[in-house]
């Protein structure tokens, strides 16, 4: 029994489809880590700088009656509160990630395209 249970195993874990998986899964992890850079190093700073470093991260609303003077103090002391600043900021930060990625799509696809011709130039 358990010898049929290890081989079901091993032909599960070596099937083409598990282990392209696997890669698929390890080239988008660092695909990610290219995506956050051309984000964080690139992209950030020229768009913080026309902005004026624009946060939305303290924008909220107290649901708790009681006096608060900022987000992390009605965090800190645990407070119910509304954030849709930290909300705006994930929409801003999806949006400008989204337009990363695509600017490197497009960049694959024109090389893409380019290597394609290349290919069919040659006999």
């Amino acid at each position: 029994m358990f010898r049929s249970f290890a081989r079901e195993f091993r032909e599960f874990a070596v099937k083409g489809n598990a282990m392209d998986l696997a890669v698929g899964v390890v080239i988008g992890a660092a695909f990610q880590r290219i995506v956050n850079s051309l984000v964080n190093d690139i992209l950030m700073p020229p768009i913080g700088r026309l902005t004026g470093g624009a946060d939305f991260s303290n924008l909220f609303i107290n649901l708790s009656g009681q006096e608060v003077t900022s987000f992390a103090d009605a965090k800190a002391r645990g407070l119910a509160t509304l954030n849709y600043g930290i909300f705006i900021n994930e929409i801003v930060g999806f949006t400008i990630t989204a337009f990363a990625l695509f600017l490197l799509v497009k960049a694959m696809n024109r090389l893409r395209r380019k290597q394609e011709i290349e290919d069919a130039k040659k006999p």
